[in-house]
């Protein structure tokens, strides 16, 4: 079988990865890597014995699909050149730095019949997969994606650069509409936002509360659901799942603590969770989800099957980050009042 021809544009922090990868896939000629950095172009090329260079103009020419892992600010000018010319894309999250551009891109690609892939890589995370597997129609949802500053992505603020993958990750578990938007955020470091949380409603009734802050001096990548059919608690970063369900006897007969005496419901509260509510922890594979992304991006160049997340699922989590946005630049601002400066100083004549 004739190997796919494919070029890595960004080999950077998560770029480098995407060529180590793809390098590794029999059915895969990494034809090419290209960096501004010429020098760290020419050292991943080394590494995997592939093309480096500066500019990803001439890989235009030579390849069959290509990875796009440049800063969000470059997604629309660097990857809408392979669009126009119909070549099969996976972009990094967020697919664009606005509706406007990711609409753009996505119009580009169904203009040239171009498969458009978004790399929002926690759809592979295994205890998401997991979750989806379940037969749980959340009601309540509650995400948290908190970190501390790493330096990079500073070119978008929180909501694009860590929130908008439970964005995305929200809008594939409630399959509903966005019916409204309440959010508040602050910049810690000066420019962007750098802390910010939103409550969703979505048409179906589902509620759903998500931060993310990258001011953070501990990392938690978790989400909790609440619906009919039980509890999940999804950690992102240990890639477990928690399930909490009624016994199938609670289930038939139901339990109301109110009609019980007091012994009784002394006994509930002692078995609620061995006899009456069933807790089932699952670990998820030891898979690399990186990888699983790209050789989903690579089976559907080769077998025109439709990705996971698609360019109209990328505008979608554009689209609800946009509208977070706007909601915390309606607020009053809550920013600091010099970057690195979190809170104002009181001064004495506050105090009088």
């Amino acid at each position: 079988m004739k190997r796919l021809r494919v070029a890595v544009i960004g080999v950077g922090h998560l770029g480098k990865d995407h060529a180590r990868i793809l390098a590794g896939m029999p059915e895969v000629e990494l034809v090419g890597v290209a960096d501004v950095n010429h020098e760290q172009a020419q050292h991943i090329a080394r590494q995997y014995r592939t093309q480096a260079y500066s500019d990803y103009w001439p890989l235009l020419n030579l390849v069959e699909a290509a990875s796009i892992v440049v800063p969000t600010t470059f997604h629309l000018a660097v990857a809408g050149e392979f669009l126009k010319r119909g070549i099969p894309l996976l972009v990094e999250k967020p697919l664009a730095r606005s509706v406007a551009e990711a609409k753009e891109l996505v119009d580009l690609a169904q203009a040239n019949g171009a498969l458009l892939q978004v790399g929002h890589i926690e759809r592979f995370n295994p205890a998401y997969e997991e979750l989806r597997s379940r037969p749980l129609h959340p009601t309540l949802i509650r995400a948290q994606r908190l970190g501390p500053f790493t330096g990079r992505s500073t070119d978008v603020g929180v909501v694009l650069d860590l929130m908008i993958h439970d964005l995305d990750l929200l809008l594939d578990l409630a399959g509903s509409m966005v019916q409204s938007v309440d959010a508040s955020g602050l910049s810690v470091f000066g420019g962007h936002e750098d802390v910010a949380s939103a409550r969703l409603q979505f048409a179906n009734g589902c509620v759903a509360e998500v931060a993310a802050s990258r001011a953070s001096p501990t990392s938690s990548r978790q989400m909790q659901l609440w619906g009919p059919e039980g509890f999940a608690e999804c950690d992102f970063a240990a890639r477990k799942l928690t399930l909490v369900q009624a016994s199938e006897q609670v289930r038939r007969h139901g339990l109301d603590p109110a009609r019980l005496d007091p012994a009784s419901r002394a006994r509930i509260r002692e078995e609620l969770f061995t006899r009456h509510m069933e807790v089932m922890s699952i670990d998820g594979k030891a898979q690399d989800q990186l990888s699983c992304e790209l050789q989903e991006f690579v089976t559907s160049v080769r077998t025109g099957k439709s990705p996971r997340c698609s360019g109209q699922d990328g505008l979608a989590a554009i689209s609800l980050a946009e509208r977070i946005l706007k909601s915390i630049k309606e607020k009053p601002r809550a920013v600091a009042s010099k970057p690195g400066q979190l809170f104002p100083h009181r001064t004495n004549q506050d105090v009088a």
